[in-house]
């Protein structure tokens, strides 16, 4: 009996506390059934930590395999199809009467009735790229696990499997697809494995935080050592987490965690109801220069000052504990997934007395606020929205690998919101519809054409970097693959080309069979494929293939062949 009430103390209190924070959710269970006929389990669930955002839904496992058959999970009918080369792929989106809107991505074919609008669509947009937002609810309605497509592996996915959302119709938000029932069995709670001390008298970006790690004992987590004691009145907190369901060893995101100090709640975040907009606050969410320097995800346990909402919750500050009256803080930290497994973090906090005074700064940037940097040769701004937290903004000349004008815009490591503009000004060049600018950091290259402003050229990026500005005259190739000109290609199902440009980037591809426009799929990027159908008949053909990249250089060839 004894053992018993102890293990209630230890493992239910820390799941009273978190109720303090954010009440219990109220989603409707099994309206929605598993979404693809394959074993029931994840790859990836929602609130995972990405790249530049969160993953938002269920990576459902098709065991290894394309091609298993999609269901929809609930009474409703096709809203929107999106076909696109990166991101979901091929996908659809399902209304349902209960104002839930399901996504089903990196599909291969859809059901037939659809795979023959859709191509009816693309050949009348002259596009394999779409998206068709509105399609009529009476055109094709489903019933709760009816067939609508074939698994696969197209978009941005890595093998194959099945990207489940849900999403609320009105709001376009989307919400955790574990809070509604589905049979996952899942009665493990979340592992953490460090904490991460910040110095809240200055800017995250201008530290490095102290790492502690963390040891388990008697069912709670404690750090070494148990009292932190920092020369600062200001502190924040991060930690490392993920979190597993029984029978797996995916390391899979946490739902939820709470701060409390000396046992009141003060802030928590919940990873749930975030919408495409938002998704990209993962990068205040976590330490991003820590990252991308090489190091751990550590996900803040306060809101930076340029997070604005979000899945943060605010109780009684914004997790910025102040050590400075003197005394010691009893610091919990209690991590949820969505079945209610919980586990806590527990240690102490003192300030040893003030740090040295940081020395002034020239150029300051903060968020909030509209900064801007210009000198006679550069000019750009970051809008108020852009920063998460301050910096002191640097900016030096850099060396490019295209011959062309180039400069170190601070530092890849610090994240910026969304699109900034940026101004290099050269007047020499002799080819100004040519003129490109790279960024890059690291391995990652983003091109963007370069608008002439007078003397001046105009493009914009989502991340800091270098930045090179310079002529691009350099056209795009089109190699064919197994096919080539003056063939009899009767013995053929396909025709696939390869087109590769020095950016990367290709503004437009257009294919012609006989005058008259061919779909060629583009999945991932730089392979095009054309499977031969009714478009093209018996007899003699001639392929024509237009190709631009974002400077405007051109390519075409001209191919005849028999069928």
């Amino acid at each position: 009996m004894t053992a018993r009430i102890i293990t209630f103390t230890v493992f239910l209190f820390p799941v009273m506390l978190q109720a303090q924070i954010f009440p219990q959710k109220n989603y409707p269970k099994q309206y929605f059934t598993w979404p693809v006929q394959a074993t029931r389990a994840l790859a990836a669930n929602f609130g995972e930590l990405r790249p530049n955002h969160y993953h938002m839904g269920l990576d459902c496992k098709t065991d290894q395999k394309q091609n298993v058959p999609v269901i929809a999970a609930a009474d409703g009918y096709v809203a929107k199809v999106k076909i696109e080369p990166y991101g979901f792929g091929r996908c659809i989106y399902i209304n349902h009467p209960n104002g839930l809107t399901t996504l089903y991505a990196h599909l291969n074919d859809f059901y037939p009735a659809l795979e023959k609008y859709i191509k009816d669509q693309q050949y009348k947009m002259e596009s394999w790229q779409l998206f068709l937002e509105n399609i009529p609810a009476d055109l094709f309605p489903v019933k709760k696990g009816q067939f609508i497509a074939y698994s696969g592996n197209t978009g941005g996915s890595q093998g194959p499997h099945l990207h489940f959302e849900i999403r609320d119709t009105q709001t376009d938000k989307v919400l955790n697809p574990l809070l509604f029932g589905f049979p996952i069995q899942d009665n493990i709670p979340p592992a953490v494995m460090r904490l991460a001390v910040y110095d809240r008298t200055k800017s995250t970006y201008e530290q490095s935080p102290r790492l502690y790690p963390i040891k388990k004992v008697k069912g709670i987590y404690q750090t070494v050592p148990a009292v932190i004691a920092l020369p600062t009145g200001k502190i924040s907190f991060a930690i490392t987490a993920v979190d597993r369901y029984t029978g797996s060893t995916n390391q899979n995101g946490i739902y939820e965690a709470g701060l409390y100090d000396n046992g009141q709640p003060v802030v928590g975040f919940q990873i749930d109801s975030i919408s495409y907009d938002e998704t990209r606050y993962m990068n205040a969410h976590i330490d991003f220069k820590l990252r991308t320097s090489g190091g751990p995800f550590v996900q803040h346990l306060s809101r930076l000052p340029g997070y604005n909402n979000g899945i943060y919750k605010e109780v009684s500050g914004d997790g910025v504990i102040n050590t400075g009256d003197g005394e010691t803080h009893q610091i919990k930290i209690a991590v949820k997934d969505t079945e209610g497994n919980t586990s806590v973090v527990e240690f102490a906090v003192r300030s040893t007395g003030t740090a040295a005074a940081a020395t002034p700064v020239q150029n300051m940037f903060k968020p909030g606020y509209l900064n801007v940097f210009e000198n006679n040769n550069l000019c750009f701004y970051l809008a108020e929205n852009e920063l998460y937290d301050s910096l002191d903004f640097k900016v030096s000349p850099a060396t490019g690998t295209h011959g062309g004008i180039a400069y170190l815009l601070h530092s890849g490591n610090i994240p910026v919101h969304s699109f900034y503009p940026i101004t290099i000004k050269n007047s020499t060049t002799d080819n100004p519809d040519r003129m490109v600018m790279r960024r890059w950091w690291g391995s990652k290259d983003d091109y963007a054409k370069a608008v002439k402003e007078g003397d001046w050229y105009r493009s914009s990026f989502k991340a800091l970097g270098n930045v090179e500005l310079y002529e691009d005259l350099l056209a795009p190739t089109i190699a064919p693959v197994g096919f080539k000109e003056g063939m009899n290609a009767a013995k053929l199902n396909r025709i696939v080309f390869v087109v590769r440009d020095e950016t990367e980037e290709l503004r437009n591809f257009r294919a012609e069979l006989d005058g008259k426009w061919l779909r060629f799929s583009n999945d991932k990027g730089k392979t095009f494929i054309y499977n031969f159908d009714e478009h093209c008949g018996d007899g003699e053909h001639e392929l024509k293939i237009s190709v631009e990249d974002v400077a405007g250089n051109k390519t075409e060839k001209i191919y005849k062949f028999t069928r």
